[in-house]
């Protein structure tokens, strides 16, 4: 692909890294006009590109990889059209966070890295530009194709894997991506693949606050103070609560009636639940008393 500016002043090396910075070079990054002329090179391989895949818009511009994490690997003949050179053509990678599925159909959240954009110019296919532009993006990121995710490859490109890295079985997903056999096992990476976590059970529940919880239940169920049985534990309570009240506010009447020892506070009813439940009901009735003191 040519373009009216001079390909090696841009881009010095062959292959030539670019991300959100849109900097190819020392030599770039201190001239603005030269970043303007990456940016259309970008933009007019992600065009030809979404061409070429029949995409009803580009998936790579400038703009996109200025906000975006991703990395571009450029390839050029410097030696074309008179020494100005030629760009030959694109890789785009990135990580991306998958759901996936392996074969067993098992859920498996990864972050690997995928491949996003693959483009080479037409005119110029089939002459080993493709191999080597990807296989310097694999020795630069010291990577197999196999532990990668391929983004919607095009029948182009699955024939490409399959001659060039002997990438044949694929995994089925319900996304566009697509993974190959040996991805899920021989992934080395923990933090890149891990199964999906299950929802996170409840935090401990202590003893004591089960049988607080069981004491609750039980008042809810009975009738409130005004419609309790005469000798239920609400009218107790109340009767208590009230008799204390009136003792600090009329300390000439006579000393309330002595209570056995055996339950401090109030009256003693045989009850058919568990000693502990009546434990935490006295517990809960000198709480509810202390609130009048």
């Amino acid at each position: 692909m040519e373009f009216p500016f001079d390909i090696n002043q841009i881009f010095s090396e062959r292959v030539s890294i670019l991300d959100q910075t849109l900097v190819a070079g020392r030599r770039s990054a201190e001239r603005p006009d030269l970043q303007g002329h990456i940016a259309t090179v970008i933009d007019e391989l992600g065009r030809a590109s979404a061409k070429a895949q029949q995409l009803t818009a580009p998936i790579t511009s400038a703009s996109k990889l200025q906000s975006q994490r991703h990395q571009l690997y450029l390839l050029k003949d410097g030696e074309s059209s008179g020494g100005r050179g030629v760009v030959v053509g694109f890789l785009k990678v990135g990580y991306k966070k998958l759901f996936l599925l392996d074969r067993g159909g098992v859920h498996i959240e990864a972050e690997p890295l995928c491949v996003l954009d693959f483009y080479i110019t037409e005119n110029l296919q089939r002459h080993g530009y493709g191999l080597e532009l990807f296989d310097f993006m694999l020795q630069h990121k010291n990577l197999e194709p196999m532990l990668m995710a391929y983004d919607r490859p095009s029948p182009k490109f699955l024939s490409f894997l399959a001659k060039h890295y002997s990438l044949t079985q694929s995994v089925p997903q319900v996304n566009n991506f697509v993974v190959f056999e040996g991805f899920f096992f021989f992934n080395r990476s923990v933090a890149q693949l891990r199964k999906v976590p299950l929802k996170k059970p409840d935090g401990e529940i202590k003893p004591y606050s089960l049988m607080e919880r069981e004491v609750v239940r039980q008042e809810q169920r009975t009738l409130p103070w005004p419609f309790a049985p005469p000798h239920s534990p609400q009218r107790l309570v109340s009767s208590q609560c009230s008799h204390s009240l009136s003792m600090r506010s009329s300390p000439s009447r006579a000393p309330p009636q002595v209570v056995p020892p055996s339950c401090p506070g109030c009256s003693r009813i045989q009850s058919p639940q568990s000693p502990l439940i009546d434990r935490y009901r006295e517990r809960r009735s000198r709480n509810s008393c202390g609130v009048f003191a």
